[in-house]
């Protein structure tokens, strides 16, 4: 087991492994920029470095300011969280070629996720369901997209192979308007992510976002932890998630579970991932892998009673998975409420001074949160402050749980979406559950 692990991250999460460090009796390095001083993990820290200016570019995405402060405080590993550079295999390539653990999975499979096209290959060869698609990026040839596109069948969406958090995407209705589509999608990609590639893929009109949590530990042993659905979305941002995913047929769920444990096996994933799905008329669609740990990780802890940092860890120190797809047993039902720091009304980030911090408790409450009173919120970085969480033995009570925790939630200085969490969680639609990814922005009028 590593003796000291250094945390590449601020906020819940940098709290939230900090303490399972803890817990693990391992010793723990904060790394902070100027601003994030006072942030609560790095005053718990054994050991704090400030690793730059505010600017993410200059701390928290510093490969350089990072490797030097596992050297200076001799550290053997390296947690990411979710996040800056949890996903960038340069980093976790770096990280390994300096002598110390990424915890995460090898440079080669960040790359191989990464990609959307070489990703969407692998799921296929290892059997988990993707959306119809151009199977590769796609030609020059005009004629030769059109083509595709027809045997795709209308509308379809452009996507870039390098993009994520829902840039780098474009639907198509119809023919007349593709070709230009596809320019602008490459132009856009080439500048925003240093890659022109893109491809095509059926453009579902009403899905669902439920994602599938899985373990594994590189030598052949994998787990899945059951489903989330995470359809309450706002600009490609998710804002309300749940475990497990309702109203989901057990055969089809177990099929796309078992397939995604498989895929673990053939890339030798190692460590926490996510796979992320549509789900439409009981039909799953691949969309891509997220190599970390998730901000929703907390509903599949609640439901399967596993510490998903904790195992992540120990996978990542080399050990095998300390347990097998038959002790993991679904119970109950979670919900997570997002926390931001905004304008509930115009929905722009609200930075500044809490005065008073009061978080909920009760049977079945869990908040992860780096709040304090007195803390003052930044304006450099995302304005997530908060996670509450709420179990319950079944749905319909973990999600009155959630309404009487929301109520008793006080931050006060700050503006929060506090009043929309509570107006979502009495909408009727959502209630009833199975809300479509447009839902929300429909809703909000976005």
């Amino acid at each position: 087991m590593f003796d000291k692990v250094l945390i590449a991250n601020r906020g819940e999460i940098a709290l939230r492994i900090l303490r399972a460090c803890k817990e693990m009796g391992i010793a723990t390095v904060a790394v902070h920029s100027l601003v994030d001083r006072n942030l609560k993990h790095v005053r718990l820290a054994d050991e704090s470095v400030c690793i730059g200016p505010n600017p993410s570019p200059q701390s928290y995405l510093n490969i350089p300011a990072l490797i030097s402060a596992m050297e200076i405080t001799d550290a053997v590993a390296v947690h990411p969280g979710y996040g800056f550079l949890a996903e960038n295999a340069d980093f976790a390539e770096q990280v390994q070629k300096s002598g110390f653990t990424f915890i995460g999975p090898d440079p080669d499979v960040i790359r191989l996720m990464g990609d959307k096209v070489s990703a969407i290959a692998a799921m296929k060869k290892a059997g988990v369901p993707t959306v119809p698609g151009s199977d590769g990026p796609l030609p020059d040839n005009s004629e030769r997209c059109l083509e595709i596109a027809q045997n795709i069948g209308y509308p379809v969406i452009i996507k870039a192979a390098a993009g994520g958090g829902g840039r780098g995407m474009r639907v198509v209705e119809s023919p007349e308007n593709l070709v230009n589509a596809i320019a602008v999608t490459k132009s856009e990609a080439q500048a925003a992510f240093g890659d022109g590639t893109v491809y095509m893929e059926k453009f579902l009109q009403n899905p669902r976002h439920v994602e599938i949590q899985v373990m594994s530990d590189g030598q052949g042993n994998a787990i899945h932890l059951g489903d989330r659905d995470c359809s309450l979305q706002r600009r490609h941002q998710k804002v309300l998630e749940e475990a497990p995913a309702p109203g989901i047929p057990d055969a089809v769920r177990k099929q796309v579970l078992d397939s995604c444990v498989q895929a673990c096996i053939d890339i030798g994933y190692r460590g926490a991932g996510t796979f992320e799905f549509l789900y439409e008329n009981e039909r799953f669609y691949f969309i891509e892998m997220n190599t970390r740990i998730q901000v929703e990780h907390p509903v599949t802890e609640m439901v399967t009673g596993v510490d998903l940092i904790k195992e992540q860890i120990r996978v990542c120190a080399g050990e095998k998975l300390s347990l097998k797809q038959e002790d993991i047993v679904i119970r109950g039902h979670a919900f997570e409420c997002r926390i931001n720091a905004e304008d509930p009304q115009t929905l722009f980030p609200s930075p500044g001074k809490v005065n008073n911090f009061h978080m909920p408790g009760g049977l079945g409450v869990r908040v992860d949160s780096h709040l304090y009173s007195g803390y003052s919120v930044p304006p450099n970085y995302d304005s997530m402050i908060a996670k509450v969480i709420t179990y319950a033995e079944d749905r319909d009570t973990a999600l009155a749980r959630m309404r009487v925790a929301l109520s008793e939630l006080v931050i006060d200085g700050i503006k929060t979406n506090i009043p929309l969490q509570e107006e979502l969680v009495r909408d009727e639609a959502f209630t009833k559950g199975g809300v479509n990814i447009h839902y929300l922005e429909k809703k909000l009028g976005l």
